[in-house]
């Protein structure tokens, strides 16, 4: 019996990818109703954002954060019969809380940082917080890798660190350069000045330009990072959030009177300053950023390269050893062998 081959045709390199319009279709065919469904289903889900707030004391980091979310989600307002006192070390503590808008819920976790550059002594006070990072990264690494694993991992890796430089109107101190050198290789950072109002415009203009000079100097990456953008309208929108970080911002949570309308501000014997008037702070200007434009793009750049980066790394030392997962060691903020490991 005689055997017929058809052999399968195959795309030469002179081939492309045809493109259909809407003008060439034969009627409507209702593809762009995909985009109703995934906000059905994300208004069901919810999502999770998670924020580190890094700095010293008194640098308003519950304020701003309350500010920023219209309500009071820090952990300092979430305590009753809260104290301030200055912890002896860094540790980290977090609140989470529910917000719904418009049928939209989100699960908010605020990570806050006491005891960051509160001591006489701050070496290596960077290191629990390089450690927590990582260790979320381990924990949804190891989520992953379960066999019968959750149908939708929880999420509290870090997806954003806002860190608080003081308005000293000089250069940026030797522990702002070491931590956002070593913690930018492994989570989106975006630096702001803390209480800007105790700065002139021009001793703002003039901070602003040292510290972006300082950053270039340490090589200190910041969010959002050029290889990132994605398209020329990324980078046109990216370049305008890169001319003027750091952000100066001033947070509250009063409200006043100013020409008959009701506004978020800090009132001063100069009169008040409107927290939400680019004219007067740049506090616009980061919620734009970290909430209404890059908000979703802050979660894919942690799920697709700094958590990419780690699982990576992780595995490789894994494969390397012939091992099953091992547990993780940190010292000195980087990944280490354990000590089980080290022993083979």
């Amino acid at each position: 019996m005689q055997t017929i081959e058809h052999p399968l045709p195959c795309l030469s390199e002179s081939d492309t990818q045809g493109i259909i319009k809407g003008r060439d279709l034969f009627g409507y065919v209702g593809i762009e109703a995909v985009l109703d469904q995934m906000r059905r289903k994300t208004m069901k889900a919810g999502f999770e954002f998670n924020i580190m707030v890094v700095g010293q004391s008194g640098l308003g980091k519950s304020t701003l954060v309350n500010t920023l979310f219209k309500s009071k989600v820090s952990r300092k307002s979430c305590t009753p019969n809260y104290e301030e006192k200055i912890s002896k070390t860094v540790h980290l503590q977090s609140v989470s809380h529910i917000i719904e808008e418009k049928g939209v819920k989100m699960k908010l976790t605020v990570i806050d940082t006491p005891g960051f550059g509160d001591q006489i002594n701050n070496e290596n006070c960077w290191e629990p917080i390089v450690k927590y990072v990582n260790e979320q990264y381990e924990k949804y690494l190891k989520e992953e890798l379960n066999v019968n694993r959750k149908r939708r991992i929880p999420d509290t890796r870090v997806h954003c660190c806002v860190y608080f430089l003081p308005a000293t109107g000089h250069w940026l101190r030797p522990i702002d350069v070491e931590f956002m050198r070593r913690l930018g290789k492994i989570v989106s950072i975006v630096p702001v000045i803390a209480k800007a109002d105790t700065l002139t415009l021009e001793e703002r203009l003039e901070f602003k330009q040292r510290i972006r000079q300082d950053l270039q100097a340490n090589g200190i990456r910041v969010y959002p990072q050029k290889e990132y953008d994605e398209d020329a309208e990324d980078r046109i929108l990216n370049d305008k959030i890169r001319e003027n970080i750091p952000f100066a911002v001033v947070g509250t949570d009063k409200e006043h009177q100013v020409n008959g309308n009701k506004v978020l501000g800090r009132k001063t014997k100069w009169g008040i300053i409107e927290v939400e008037n680019v004219a007067h702070c740049e506090f616009a200007l980061l919620r734009d950023l970290l909430i209404r434009s890059h908000l979703q793009d802050l979660k894919d750049v942690t799920h697709n390269i700094h958590y990419e980066t780690y699982r990576v790394k992780r595995l490789n030392e894994s494969n390397a050893n012939g091992l099953a997962l091992s547990p993780l060691t940190l010292e000195n903020g980087t990944l280490e062998k354990s000590d089980a490991e080290s022993h083979l």
